[in-house]
């Protein structure tokens, strides 16, 4: 079975972001950059199904500058086979990236295809979703769990609720959750063995998608800062404040 990830290169999730002076975006100069961590659960996740032998292949895809080679590089480090480079300086937003994956599943023909249920950049929380409706495969999302057995799949979902098990048929989309596993470092020898791993690199123009962004970004702003909190002496004070001041009571 063929196992296709989706991973994303993002600012590092210990970096403090800090917004440009004109409101346009993030500013990203001299930003440590690292793969999505939900896509590193992904990657994970299909390398350990190789290594039970359910996988055959796993294939790592990431789209957008030069530099998400270096992600790709990362991901054949923890244990996928070769990588696809989709190469774009556009903005793609999560329904172009999920054409762009669609045109890639025509091609490579991968039976599971693995992401991380969103980005922390933009936290949108789409791409599975829209890739599943595009491709019209069965999805399970938010995925904590994953087994499967044949032409079966089976995965446990963190819901508001609690915990919701679905059954899937091969193939199928898998957006994975933070309780999935726990993902592997790489090693120094596995990343040196990954510099000699296959990258191919392509174009959305060569896979016939159109990335043009169809949303625009009218302003990015830092949310407010906190109030300071305040002491009181009595039951009454505080009382007195959460209803006329606070108004929550």
């Amino acid at each position: 079975m063929k196992v296709l990830v989706a991973v994303k290169r993002v600012v590092d999730y210990n970096v403090k972001v800090r917004v440009k002076a004109d409101q346009s975006g993030v500013d990203i100069a001299d930003v440590k950059f690292s793969m999505n961590p939900f896509d590193e659960i992904a990657i994970e996740e299909a390398v350990r199904l190789k290594e039970k032998g359910v996988a055959t292949e796993v294939i790592a895809v990431s789209m957008g500058v030069a530099q998400c080679q270096e992600t790709l590089r990362t991901a054949l480090a923890m244990g996928a086979d070769r990588a696809i480079h989709v190469q774009s300086d556009a903005e793609l937003q999560p329904l172009a990236v999920a054409k762009l994956l669609k045109a890639i599943c025509d091609k490579e023909q991968p039976q599971l295809v693995i992401l991380g249920k969103q980005a922390i950049d933009d936290d949108c929380n789409q791409t599975g979703q829209m890739l599943a409706a595009l491709a019209g495969w069965s999805q399970g999302t938010f995925a904590s769990k994953v087994e499967i057995s044949g032409s079966d799949i089976s995965v446990i979902r963190e819901v508001d609720g609690g915990l919701q098990t679905v059954a899937l048929k091969l193939p199928a989309i898998v957006t994975t959750d933070l309780r999935l596993n726990e993902p592997r470092y790489a090693t120094l020898p596995n990343i040196m063995k990954a510099k000699k791993k296959p990258l191919d690199a392509v174009t959305p123009e060569a896979l016939g998608v159109d990335v043009t962004p169809r949303l625009k970004t009218l302003k990015v702003t830092e949310p407010p800062k906190r109030k300071g909190g305040i002491k009181v002496k009595t039951i009454g004070e505080l009382v007195d404040k959460l209803k006329n001041e606070a108004r929550v009571i």
